[in-house]
């Protein structure tokens, strides 16, 4: 009985313990070098802190000289991240893949940050990952979302979750993340009242969704949100998110807005590319078979003058070079997907909010995009080393444009373009998905945010070897 005693009492506190990780890690705390280091090198069966394995369903089994509690099926859950971990380790240390399977892809090139660390990781996914999307709601607010138009990746995606595809759990038990399933986009377009600036409908509704999930289950208090997720492209998503604190603290927020000066948290946080899909139609690589040198525009940009940078971009460059095609409004009889596909380099000027879906529209075109932002957090930047197929201007800088890109010389250029197609698989929306496109990359995004909750474990991922 002082056995049985003493083993009860080991889990509360190994559970107590747990949580005051979890709650350090995620008000403040860091990670050092050193104890990155230790987390790199240690055994393959450590587990992350930032989960309590004792929780969740155990039962004694009676074996001879007494009484072992069988493994919870979260503990099992944890021991399997912690063998996809060294399966990592591995792939990084030997420069090499394991799989059982065909691959029908293997990631190489400098596109990528660490292409082993990436296809080993994409790997494990692909074998552990299960997805629970919460049931409760009804359309359109909850399960629907905007399938066209500028924000249409977030109906996309809420629309994929519910077809039950190979990633989705057939029981919230054998899920390691969780999908809080309603739309931002269409809740200001029911209830956010235009130019109030009033986001308490919405926070409003998000809190009462989330207090409905955590009342009929107990996976959301059990790590207060940590192994949640929510999407959204709305420029107003994140304030939408901030009213529940466990859900601005804890939870995967995966944004378009993905603005560091505004509270994202790229350890935790997913950045959500944006799309301009027209008339229902999904986009995709256009097959241009012209060679590079047949580009004969520098740069070029066409839309609206929204927000700070592009108004600057207008106010400098509109209507005043034959090489920097900047217009706020295309003239009769020029085609946008023409010019961009006649164009070197694409300029995507941030809006009103960092994201802009011309960064997705000149990778499918095989136009190299010139990134004007501040505080933007790429999309799979974890994995993507955008160096090596964009460029980045200060908004300072906007007046040299044209002398800035005129200064690169033709190899580096040819290199950057080359790249840009290398990378146009991981910018494709399919339905349904296919391996490495643009669900299956935010998937990877959101494993990772689990894989280690905590956000060290990014670090490694991103590791130049």
């Amino acid at each position: 009985m002082m056995r049985k005693k003493f083993s009860t009492l080991a889990v509360l506190l190994a559970f107590a313990l747990s949580m005051v990780v979890l709650h350090y890690s995620y008000n403040g705390g860091s990670t050092s070098s050193f104890a990155a280091l230790t987390f790199l090198l240690s055994s393959a069966n450590a587990r992350p802190a930032s989960f309590s394995p004792s929780t969740g369903n155990t039962k004694s089994v009676r074996k001879r000289g007494g009484i072992t509690r069988e493994k919870s099926r979260l503990e099992k859950m944890e021991e399997g991240l912690a063998r996809s971990r060294a399966s990592i380790r591995r792939a990084i240390l030997f420069r090499n893949y394991t799989s059982r399977k065909r691959q029908s892809y293997i990631p190489r090139g400098s596109v990528y940050h660490n292409p082993y660390a990436f296809h080993q990781s994409y790997i494990e996914m692909e074998k552990r990952l299960k997805i629970w999307v919460y049931k409760e709601g009804e359309p359109p607010l909850v399960h629907d979302g905007p399938y066209s138009d500028i924000y249409s990746i977030e109906g996309q995606f809420i629309n994929e979750m519910d077809q039950h595809g190979p990633l989705i759990a057939n029981n919230a038990e054998e899920a390691l993340v969780y999908f809080l399933p309603f739309s931002v986009t269409i809740m200001v377009r029911f209830v956010y009242k235009k130019r109030s600036y009033d986001m308490a409908p919405l926070q409003t509704i998000v809190r009462d969704y989330i207090q409905l999930i955590s009342t009929l289950y107990t996976y959301w208090n059990r790590t207060k949100g940590a192994d949640h997720f929510m999407l959204s492209c709305d420029d107003w998503a994140p304030y939408a998110a901030r009213k529940d604190q466990d859900l601005f603290r804890n939870s995967i927020r995966v944004l378009c807005n993905a603005n560091s000066s505004e509270g994202f948290n790229p350890k935790k946080d997913v950045p959500l590319p944006e799309f301009n899909i027209r008339n229902f139609e999904l986009p995709a690589p256009i097959d241009n078979s012209s060679p590079p040198s047949s580009k004969t525009i520098l740069a070029f940009f066409a839309g609206g003058n929204h927000g700070a940078i592009r108004h600057e971009l207008l106010q400098q460059w509109k209507g005043k070079d034959s090489q920097v095609l900047v217009f706020h409004r295309l003239p009769k009889g020029q085609n946008y997907t023409e010019l961009m596909l006649k164009s070197k380099y694409c300029l995507c000027p941030s809006g009103y909010e960092v994201a802009s879906p011309r960064i997705t529209e000149a990778i499918l075109v095989g136009c190299v995009p010139v990134l004007i932002s501040e505080s933007y957090v790429l999309p799979f930047s974890d994995v993507l080393d955008w160096s090596q197929f964009s460029l980045s201007i200060p908004v300072s800088r906007i007046p040299e444009i044209k002398e800035i890109l005129s200064a690169i010389p033709e190899s580096i250029y040819l290199k950057l373009q080359s790249n840009v197609l290398k990378v146009q698989r991981h910018f494709v929306i399919n339905r349904p998905p296919k391996r490495f496109d643009v669900m299956h990359m935010l998937f990877h995004s959101i494993w990772l945010r689990r894989l280690n909750v905590n956000g060290s474990w990014l670090s490694l991922i991103q590791v130049g070897y």
